[in-house]
């Protein structure tokens, strides 16, 4: 019988997880689990995705706003910090800012205008024509930006965030000013001490303070990542990837997540003899077009992933070949002319006009972003997600 669905996407169902939880088991037996009182078969090339944040707790990592302050004394000493680009977020920074102003006496925060990095709007690009500024030149101080454009909440959480951060800081009984520019240099005009809070640009933003006399740099990927006093940590993104836990606490991106998934591709093996594909992620990486946040806060969609997840998709775009190839073919002929095409394609379609309109992303990021919002953020309790069919073609 010919196969009437293609890629089947399940959120799988899985209890809170605790520190100390042997993760790569719970994910063994959920999936396992699931394919029986489902009612599925598991097979060859299915992908299995685990939510970064269940990972994380799994592995204990957690650390709280003291463990910030102390690396943060330790880096800056009583130096007047400028904290630059940060996201505007409760959930992402405002904790992070919170550690920070424990460890500083002063807080110069400039912020990135119109937006954050992703996508979380201040004022509005229109805004910013009808007063005649031009956010890649001009530099504005806290009370220059209240006259050009008032208070304003963000649309999806009421939040005055300008506010809000300032309250923050002052209420770790630092000093703070809020400057707004898009340019990394500066921030030198007020403290040659700097952390660069953004996320994907850090390497240039770094590169940019350290080229224009700054003499202490460091991102939030610097910042616990290593233990302090026994805390969680990231050695690789620090901060970056990190979430309110508690009032006092944040949960870390996962540490060392490879050999985590391997050991689920290889106890899935060895319960059902076939291989399957498995990946951890975070956020996925696409961008939302009414609140034009991009939802990527996290430094990658997947930290660690199994070797048959690599590269990009090679696909051929069936409406091209119905359109130009085979325009002059119809019904089962169409369909027969189609399937030998797909079936002797090239194993490198780069460049190629049939290939021309699909989708050039990493295959992680693709499924990252499939699995991000399959499980959702909320109440779903599906921090596991089974893809099947994701790699068969019209031929299959």
């Amino acid at each position: 019988m010919e196969r009437a669905v293609g890629t089947v996407v399940r959120g799988l169902r899985a209890p809170i997880i605790n520190q100390g939880d042997d993760i790569e088991q719970v994910v063994v037996d959920i999936v396992l689990n699931a394919a029986k009182i489902e009612g599925y078969s598991i097979e060859n090339r299915d992908i299995v995705t685990i939510t970064e944040s269940i990972v994380a707790r799994a592995q204990g990592n957690y650390a709280s706003v003291d463990d910030i302050a102390t690396d943060i004394k330790e880096k800056y000493g009583d130096e007047t910090i400028g904290v630059i680009f940060p996201i505007l977020s409760r959930n992402r920074f405002a904790l992070n800012l919170k550690g920070i102003a424990r460890g500083a006496k002063k807080v110069v925060l400039m912020l990135s205008y119109p937006s954050d990095e992703v996508g979380n709007h201040l004022v509005s690009i229109d805004q910013l024509d009808e007063k005649g500024i031009n956010p890649w030149t001009d530099v504005l101080t806290e009370k220059e930006f209240r006259e050009h454009f008032g208070y304003q909440k963000h649309p999806f959480t009421g939040v005055d965030y300008i506010e809000y951060y300032r309250s923050i800081v002052e209420g770790e009984g630092a000093t703070c000013e809020i400057i707004f520019s898009n340019n990394a240099a500066t921030i030198l005009q007020y403290t040659k001490h700097v952390l660069a809070c953004d996320i994907h640009s850090r390497h240039r933003t770094k590169r940019i303070l350290k080229n224009n006399g700054a003499e202490t740099v460091y991102g939030l990927d610097d910042i616990l990542n290593k233990p302090i006093n026994g805390s969680g940590y990231n050695e690789a993104y620090g901060l970056l990837g990190s979430n309110k836990a508690t009032e006092d606490t944040i949960k870390l991106f996962p540490n060392n997540c490879q050999p985590i998934v391997e050991g689920i591709q290889a106890k899935l093996k060895a319960a059902t003899g076939k291989t399957i594909e498995v990946m951890v992620y975070g956020d996925g990486a696409f961008k939302d077009p009414s609140g034009k946040i991009w939802e990527l806060a996290d430094p990658v969609v997947s930290p660690a992933y199994t070797p048959g997840l690599e590269g990009t998709p090679n696909e051929i775009k069936l409406k091209y070949l119905a359109d130009n190839n085979f325009a002059h073919l119809e019904g089962e002929e169409l369909q027969k002319a189609i399937a030998e095409y797909i079936q002797n394609k090239d194993d490198d379609l780069v460049g190629s006009m049939e290939s021309q309109g699909t989708t050039p992303r990493r295959l992680t990021d693709l499924i990252g972003s499939l699995s991000d919002l399959t499980s959702g953020s909320g109440d779903k309790g599906t921090p596991i997600v089974y893809i099947q069919g994701y790699f068969d073609n019209y031929t299959k």
